[in-house]
C-alpha cells in the first residue's frame, strides 16, 4: 500500500508582496533552488511517487515548465487549479478524482522540512494507515499558528487556530498524513468566517473520531514556513550553512530519485550535464564519479 502525495502552492503570496506580484512564491529561490523543490524533495524522500501539486489558474504553465511530468526523476506530477484561496483544506476536494481511494499526504508548499533522523520519522507517520498524524513543532510566537494542546502523556486534547491564550507552544506543521476517508470528511466541513475550509476544523473532526496522532518534532529538527520576507531569507540562510559546511546539496529530486533506484547513473549523468555550469550541476557528476 503507498500513499500518494499533495503539494498545496496555491493562494496569492500577499505576505510577500511585491516580490509575488508576478510570480508564485513557491517558485521563489531559497537559496539554490525553487521552494517547491523542498516539499517536492520530502515526499520523495520517504517513498512518494505519485504526486499531485495544486497551484492557481496564472501559475500552472510556470510548474509544468518547472517539473514537468517527472518522469525525468522516476515520478509522477499531476497538477489541478484552486481558482481561489479557500483554506488548506480544499486541497482534499481539489485532489479527490486523484487521491481515489488512497491515504494521502498533504504538504504546504511554502514548508521546508531538515533534520538527521527527520526522514524516518516521516517514514515511521506514513507506514500507519489506520489513523492520521499531524506534526507538531515548538514556537516562540505560538499565537499565530494552530496550537496542539495536549496531556502529561503528549496525548492531544484539542487543537486551536491561533488562540490569543495559548496553552502549549507547539505549532502544526504544514505535514499532514490522512487515511482513505479524508475526503469523505473535508467534504462535510463548512467555511470559517474567513470563507476558508480550515485544515484545524480537519484535524479536530478526526481527533472526535480518535483518529489522529501527533509526531513531535524537537530541537534536532528543523521546520521553516517561508511565507515572509524573513523566513523566506532565513530559509536560504539555514540552506546555504548547512550546504556549504557539509559539502552537500539540500532537497534535490535528482539525487534522492538516483538513490531510490528510480533513475539509473546514465539518467543522473544525463540531468547533471544540463547543470554542469554551476556547482548543483557539478555536485551531482560527483555522485557519479564517487
Amino acid at each position: 500500500m503507498s500513499r500518494k502525495g499533495i503539494i498545496l502552492s496555491g493562494g496569492l503570496g500577499t505576505r510577500l508582496y511585491p516580490a509575488t506580484l508576478a510570480i508564485s512564491k513557491q517558485l521563489l529561490p531559497i537559496y539554490n533552488k525553487p521552494m517547491v523543490y523542498y516539499p517536492l524533495c520530502t515526499l520523495m524522500s520517504i517513498g512518494v511517487k505519485e504526486i499531485l501539486l495544486i497551484t492557481t489558474p496564472f501559475e500552472e504553465d510556470r510548474y509544468k515548465f518547472l517539473l514537468r511530468n517527472g518522469s525525468q526523476w522516476g515520478i509522477k506530477i499531476k497538477f489541478k487549479i484552486q481558482k481561489k484561496p479557500k483554506g488548506i483544506a480544499e486541497s482534499f476536494l481539489i485532489a479527490e478524482e486523484f487521491i481515489k481511494n488512497s491515504s494521502s499526504i498533504l504538504i504546504l508548499g511554502d514548508n521546508l522540512f531538515y533534520g538527521y533522523n527527520l526522514s524516518s520519522k516521516i517514514k515511521a507517520a506514513s507506514k500507519n494507515f489506520e489513523t492520521s498524524t499531524i506534526f507538531a513543532y515548538p514556537v516562540t510566537n505560538p499565537q499565530q499558528y494552530g496550537i496542539v494542546n495536549f496531556n502529561k502523556r503528549k496525548q492531544i486534547i484539542s487543537i486551536e487556530e491561533k488562540p490569543s491564550n495559548p496553552k502549549s507552544n507547539y505549532a502544526v506543521t504544514g505535514l499532514y498524513f490522512y487515511d482513505k476517508n479524508v475526503v469523505e470528511i473535508a467534504r462535510s466541513l463548512r467555511p470559517s468566517k474567513r470563507g476558508e475550509l480550515e485544515i484545524t476544523d480537519l484535524n479536530n473532526i478526526y481527533l472526535k473520531l480518535n483518529k489522529l496522532d501527533v509526531c513531535f518534532l524537537n530541537e534536532s529538527d528543523t521546520w521553516l514556513d517561508a511565507g515572509t520576507n524573513d523566513t523566506l531569507l532565513e530559509a536560504s540562510h539555514f540552506i546555504k550553512t548547512i550546504e556549504n559546511r557539509q559539502g552537500i546539496i539540500v532537497s534535490s529530486p535528482e539525487e534522492i530519485a538516483w538513490k531510490n533506484g528510480w533513475i539509473c547513473d546514465q539518467k543522473l549523468k544525463e540531468l547533471a550535464i544540463k547543470l554542469k555550469t554551476n556547482n548543483y550541476g557539478k555536485y551531482l557528476l560527483k555522485l557519479i564519479n564517487d
